[in-house]
């Protein structure tokens, strides 16, 4: 006895049809009725009495009925224990100056618990990696990591022999600015005027313009890609650096996605957001 057979004896006992079980069951009348004798063949009973207007259970279908409708609850139920529920989606907003080798180590969890998807910081989402400077007043921030800035040399400069530099080294150099450096003002508040040569709207940019001689960059560390020919220096003079990590809308916090993508980005450091 299968539990095909019994699933297709429900449907016609509580449609008291053969062409409407076919129907419920999306199969044809012919496999409803093999099923059907399949049955009465193994139970030695007949279950229908057949009649223009459909069919009727005899005392053995009412008897069978009530087990059959147990069994097959039973099944579904079963069933429904091991189905594995859908994956939450969560949308996470990348800042474009991110350290990406690092990103990837922390999107590696979300990845495998919830439905990821990534989008530029500046687009709609759930919530984004940036640095602190950069979230919005409705926005909590839980920090994550800290990484200094760097001054990125063309291949063969003069600077290059230095294993550290001030900011008075960086005056009457050629710079390639970056659009979405986030310590510009603090530099220019120092005087700082530099002598802009380029404007790169990426990091990639800024370094491929490095390493072209166009002029020098200051980075963040981690943004710097390690297959370039330029070399990296810090500033002795300058604690410059920012603070990267989670931002998202107060408001959004009780989100069961928003939850669960901070349970497993901030383990044990929600607490901290502010």
């Amino acid at each position: 006895m299968e539990l095909r057979e019994l699933r297709y004896f429900l449907a016609v006992f509580e449609t008291g049809s053969i062409t409407a079980a076919a129907r419920r069951c999306f199969i044809s009348q012919p496999s409803i009725s093999a099923a059907i004798a399949a049955l009465e063949a193994e139970l030695g009973a007949v279950l229908f009495a057949r009649h223009r207007k459909g069919v009727s259970p005899t005392p053995a279908a009412e008897q069978l009925y009530v087990r059959a409708r147990s069994l097959v609850d039973d099944a579904l139920a079963l069933k429904s224990i091991f189905a594995v529920e859908p994956a939450a989606q969560v949308s996470v907003g990348l800042m474009r100056s991110l350290d990406i080798p690092r990103a990837l180590d922390l999107l590696k969890p979300l990845a495998r618990e919830l439905q990821l998807s990534l989008v530029e910081a500046d687009a709609p989402c759930d919530l984004r990696i940036i640095a602190r400077g950069m979230a919005a007043d409705d926005e909590a921030f839980a920090p994550l990591w800290a990484e200094r800035y760097v001054v990125a040399l063309p291949p063969q400069h003069e600077l290059r022999f230095k294993p550290s530099l001030v900011l008075a080294d960086l005056k009457g150099q050629r710079m390639v600015a970056r659009c979405n450096c986030e310590n510009a003002q603090a530099t220019a508040d120092l005087g700082f005027r530099p002598e802009i040569a380029a404007v790169a709207t990426t990091e990639e940019w800024a370094i491929a313009l490095v390493e072209a001689g166009v002029g020098l960059t200051v980075i963040p560390e981690g943004a710097a890609p390690a297959n370039t020919r330029v070399e990296l220096r810090p500033l002795a003079d300058l604690n410059l650096q920012r603070e990267v990590g989670i931002a998202y809308r107060r408001a959004d916090a009780a989100s069961p996605a928003v939850a669960a993508a901070l349970a497993l980005l901030t383990p044990g450091n929600e607490r901290r957001a502010a």
